[in-house]
């Protein structure tokens, strides 16, 4: 299948709609790293917002205090998820997981 062509206006739009995607989820992990939203209820919030869910999940366990690439890792392979996962992906029982292992 060929990639269509699109317009002038309609990759505009495009840039626009990509551009706003990244600062929400920037905003998102900024909120999660400054401790104003709460790794559970950043999580909440992924799930309610697809543009939202679509944060890898070790990026959004490296803004929490304290957790570096090693202790996400360590987390995420404790709790059977994998390390390209992004938050729409998980399940219910890692979902849990992760909310017991950082509240």
């Amino acid at each position: 299948m060929a990639i269509p062509q699109l317009s002038p206006e309609q990759l505009q739009q495009a840039r626009q709609a990509a551009a706003t995607a990244r600062r929400s989820r920037a905003e998102l992990k900024a909120k999660v790293r400054g401790g104003s939203v709460a790794l559970g209820d950043a999580l909440d919030l992924a799930a309610t917002d697809d543009v939202l869910a679509h944060v890898k999940v070790v990026d959004l366990l490296k803004c929490l205090p304290r957790v570096g690439d090693k202790r996400a890792a360590d987390v995420m392979e404790r709790l059977d998820i994998a390390p390209n996962r992004r938050v729409r992906g998980l399940g219910r029982h890692q979902v849990a997981g992760l909310k017991a292992e950082f509240s």
